[in-house]
């Protein structure tokens, strides 16, 4: 879920408006979008995150805001045949279902539920979401919906048998790799995976750091920033971002906990502080290091950590130099190659 998406509905979680939450359950053929991804409607007419833009999106738009104006859940079937996606200049020409969930006005126990799965996935517990639908003569019911972080007990509201069911699925289902819909008795069960945070480091809080930050948090990410210079590692510098440190770098990553969902980015202001950075970071679990510099530079470096005692299998992982060869210049374009390289290396990891 990106960030706006995440303001967009924690504002409507803590406030009286309703809103239509469009969930994406499933899709045959090609679709911009995959299962598990989200829009926002609001009564006006709002939209928050994506479904896949184009004339589907707009078919889902008027669809939600049917649903608001009833108050109830609803299915949906968006047919982009090749015909339309021609039609409308897109490449598209899949079928993509859609699950449109109310949140009612004032405080109730989907919004509860919904903001307890946003603070779950802030404070990086992976939650995983499930919700258990049911299908009469075109009518939908959302009969049980769950929100379980690791190692806590579920956050839910269910009728009747629904509340065993959800404790099944969240036993059986407590690490799906990819959202599952599947079917039990009457009963149909969308279980979306734990969400994993995306978190950037930034080692180094200058030009480049700047320019970087601001996109990585557009797309999602949870960013912090490592200098030792004051003038450069302050919040009115880098208010937009979750975490600044300003310390030496050695120590200040040795206080940083690092997961397979960390993106580490080595543009420090000098060939030593880059050099400290990496052989402090080589060995931790990421799923991406990138370091600044010449190729010569560079190679020099690596091949100094191999010598100090740096696992080779580790330095080779290291991207660099940095970012993707779009011929870049200025402090923005180089942010924009970095970005480029990194989302490249998230999606190919297979992640959503």
């Amino acid at each position: 879920m990106d960030e706006q998406l995440i303001r967009a509905l924690k504002k409507i979680c803590t406030g009286e408006e309703p809103a239509a939450l469009v969930t994406i359950i499933n899709v045959r053929g090609s679709t911009p979008r995959k299962p598990g991804a989200k829009m926002l409607v609001t009564r006006d007419g709002q939209i928050f995150g994506t479904v896949g833009g184009g004339c589907g999106e707009a078919e889902v738009r008027r669809q939600a805001l049917l649903a608001l104006d009833n108050l109830q859940p609803a299915r949906y079937t968006v047919n982009m045949t090749q015909e339309t996606a021609a039609e409308e200049g897109m490449v598209c020409g899949g079928v993509m279902e859609v699950l449109i969930e109310i949140l009612p006005p004032g405080d109730n126990r989907e919004k509860a539920l919904m903001l307890n799965y946003l603070l779950a996935l802030e404070h990086n517990r992976q939650p995983v979401l499930v919700t258990v639908l049911e299908t009469k003569d075109k009518q939908v019911k959302v009969c049980g919906k769950s929100s379980k972080a690791q190692d806590e007990t579920a956050t839910f509201y269910a009728e009747n048998e629904c509340a065993l069911l959800i404790k099944t699925i969240h036993d059986k289902l407590s690490k799906p790799e990819q959202p599952l819909l599947t079917q039990e008795g009457s009963l149909q069960i969308f279980a979306e995976p734990a969400a994993k945070q995306l978190e950037l480091i930034i080692l180094g809080g200058g030009h480049i750091a700047l320019p970087l930050s601001k996109m990585a948090k557009e797309l999602g990410y949870h960013v912090t920033v490592v200098d030792d210079r004051p003038a450069f590692a302050n919040t009115h510098r880098f208010g937009h971002v979750e975490r600044v440190i300003c310390a030496d770098f050695v120590p200040a990553l040795d206080s940083i906990t690092t997961w397979e969902n960390t993106y580490i980015v080595i543009v420090t202001r000098g060939h030593r502080h880059d050099k400290l950075c990496l052989k402090a970071v080589a060995e931790k679990p990421a799923a991406y290091v990138g370091m600044i510099g010449s190729r010569r530079r560079v190679k020099t470096v690596l091949q100094e950590l191999i010598d100090e005692g740096v696992a080779e299998k580790a330095v080779e992982k290291v991207h660099s130099p940095i970012g993707l060869d779009i011929g870049a210049q200025t402090p923005a374009e180089i942010a924009v190659s970095i970005l480029a390289e990194i989302v490249c290396a998230h999606r190919k990891r297979g992640e959503t």
